[in-house]
């Protein structure tokens, strides 16, 4: 009789590299069970014999965390960029259980009071910074995990973590599947004018992956999507009044209707997230944010004043201003499931009793205010549409303003952002960002594809080496949409922090390795992908994030790279770089002809920093209001 060999869990094997290629949905109950079953006896261990010492304390707890944080984070991520009904189903039948040990881990009373033992020790002092941070913010994650409360309380707590958490993912899902299910056949060429080469190619692409297989870029089918790069092109260049309407009404409700309604799960995160706040003795939810941040609510509100003060005049030319209670419910739950990247004007039309009033919002003192006004940036939208005949010139609206905002920025700054997309190829802007990095941090960054496993055959994986030829840190870049299982957005993460504690050989630190997420417009036909200027800053963007994690000298695995950096100091470093793409010699080093080598001419460099500044008011003022 043959004997049955049980197959080895991924998830539970000792790796370098987390294995992405060969994690499926049958792993995840088993490895996360075994897992936590595994931790749990490690933390009884750790209550029983914790002393206020590193070694005996803070050493310990990091093997804990960095476990469950690497596991988790690993399936989390597949979910991100390649999820499926069944890995959903088992990360939400296990989820429960992940909560609950992390629950108990942060209510811990003995780890809890050694912490505050060494706080309270006189050697404290001798502490290094790094220590001093961990001490101070193991403390406070304490208190606010729950560790504070009597039983009735923390059980009550308890309970509210488990149903945000869980209603947390549900939100996502909701979204994400919202997003899949749309899509806008058209086969009448009439109906797209204004998409450009490249937006057609893509369309054509996307139809003939669906089904329709002799989709061609000139004749069609097209299959337009609510996927980034798909919705920008219609909201910018589609000249189809009535398409760009559907287009923009099917992103912004998206999840709002039917089985996958956001509605209720947002009115229930705030009533719980209140019901927190209360438990934590803190008057809301905000304050709990806050509490972990560098600044307060005050200075928070302080600032956005500040903001608002700062963009009124650029944007604002009158107003009549009123609160408007009655909306409340309707534009808290718009500006929540509105995304900020498609939100192109201050202007929000509320229904009422069957009319449509154009409103003004913003938020002072926690109020939103509604006025009726206008601002120069729509006058100059206004005068310009009207100038080019168009009939919506005095009824522009959300679906009109990115399109004449384009024509008038090209008319303006003599710009065609589609005209400069061959300038913008992904291989010679990440070529151009990796000199950057040696310019500004003695870094080198060279391919190693093949080295890690891989989750898609698009994704890049790279080595970050130091002036000495050693290497340094590691990191995934995942570039282009893929609607059907990959959520929408750009973003950075950690896959592992650098860790004295967790050595793989007993000495040197283990090294950082992050992963970038984007979004961008894949390639077409046997063109690379051929970029927009911010998509370039987009990547620019996720890269300062992922260099804070990876340049780290930071041994203290608790406090590296990005982890326990303040949510309102983390931009910091992606903006830094954000900023470079327009330094003259940087963009000038990326902007070359992907067919000719053609450098970008000087003259549209000089428009490109004359109209980064166009329309800053609105756009600030947007900000603004979604914050």
């Amino acid at each position: 009789m043959a004997t049955i060999v049980d197959e080895p869990n991924p998830l539970l094997q000792d790796f370098e590299f987390p294995p992405f290629d060969v994690v499926e949905d049958k792993h995840v109950r088993p490895g996360i069970r075994t897992l936590l079953k595994n931790l749990e006896s490690d933390l009884e261990e750790l209550e029983r014999t914790v002393e206020p010492s590193w070694p005996k304390l803070v050493e310990p707890l990091e093997k804990i965390t960095d476990q469950l944080t690497i596991v988790w984070n690993m399936i989390n991520h597949l979910k991100a960029v390649k999820d499926s009904p069944e890995l959903r189903a088992a990360i939400e039948e296990v989820q429960p259980e992940k909560v609950k040990f992390l629950l108990r881990l942060g209510q811990s009373k003995p780890i809890y009071d050694a912490f505050k033992a060494i706080q309270d020790s006189p050697q404290c002092s001798s502490l290094s910074d790094a220590q001093r941070r961990i001490v101070e913010s193991q403390i406070k994650e304490a208190v606010l995990s729950g560790v504070a409360l009597d039983d009735d309380k923390r059980e009550q707590f308890n309970k509210i973590e488990q149903e945000l958490e869980r209603l947390s993912q549900k939100f996502e899902e909701n979204v994400l599947d919202a997003t899949k299910k749309f899509e806008k056949l058209i086969t009448d060429k009439k109906d797209i004018e204004g998409l450009p080469a490249t937006s057609l190619g893509l369309a054509a692409q996307t139809a003939a992956s669906r089904g329709h297989a002799d989709a061609t870029a000139e004749n069609g089918p097209w299959i337009i999507t609510l996927d980034a790069p798909s919705f920008m092109s219609v909201m910018q260049h589609a000249t189809n009044r009535g398409l760009r309407e559907e287009i923009y009404r099917a992103y912004v409700t998206r999840a709002s209707s039917g089985d996958l309604n956001n509605t209720a799960i947002i009115d229930e995160i705030l009533k719980l997230r209140m019901e927190k706040a209360k438990l934590l003795n803190y008057n809301n939810y905000a304050e709990v944010s806050m509490a972990t941040k560098m600044a307060t609510v005050e200075k928070a509100e302080e600032l956005l004043e500040k903001l608002r003060v700062a963009s009124w005049d650029a944007a604002v030319q009158g107003q009549s201003s009123r609160t408007c209670p009655v909306y409340n419910i309707f534009l808290y739950t718009a500006f929540i499931t509105m995304p900020t990247q498609t939100f192109c004007s201050p202007f929000l039309q509320v229904p009422n009793a069957g009319n449509w009033v154009n409103l003004k919002i913003f938020r002072c003192n926690g109020i939103l205010i509604l006025s009726e006004s206008c601002t120069t940036d729509m006058e100059d939208l206004k005068v310009f549409s009207k100038n080019q005949g168009a009939v919506e010139a005095h009824d522009l609206t959300h679906w009109d303003t990115s399109f004449w905002a384009e024509r008038l920025r090209e008319s303006k700054y003599d710009i065609n952002e589609e005209e400069l997309r061959p300038f913008f190829s992904l291989p010679m802007v990440m070529d151009s960002l990796f000199n950057l990095a040696k310019t500004l941090f003695g870094i080198d960054i060279e391919p190693a594809d093949g080295l890690a496993p891989v989750w898609n055959n698009d994704v890049k994986f790279y080595r970050v080496k130091d002036s000495l030829g050693s290497p340094i840190a590691y990191f995934y870049f995942d570039p282009y949409s893929r609607p059907s299982e990959k959520r929408g957005g750009a973003w950075m993460d950690e896959v592992v922090s650098r860790s004295r504690v967790l050595s793989r050989n007993g000495m040197a630190p283990r090294l950082p390795i992050a992963h970038m997420v984007c979004n961008q417009t894949p390639p077409v036909g046997d063109k690379p992908s051929l970029m927009t200027f911010r998509e370039v800053e987009t990547v620019f963007h996720e890269f300062g994030h992922a260099l804070q994690h990876m340049l780290t000298m930071q041994d203290e695995g608790l406090v590296a790279g990005i982890r326990g950096i303040e949510w309102d100091a983390v931009e910091l470093p992606s903006q830094f770089m954000e900023n470079w793409c327009y330094h003259r010699e940087t963009l000038m080093g990326i902007a070359k002809h992907y067919e000719t080598g053609e450098s970008l001419p000087e003259e549209v460099y000089l428009k490109l920093l004359a109209a980064r500044t166009f329309r800053a008011g609105s756009l600030s003022l947007r900000q603004v209001i979604s914050s």
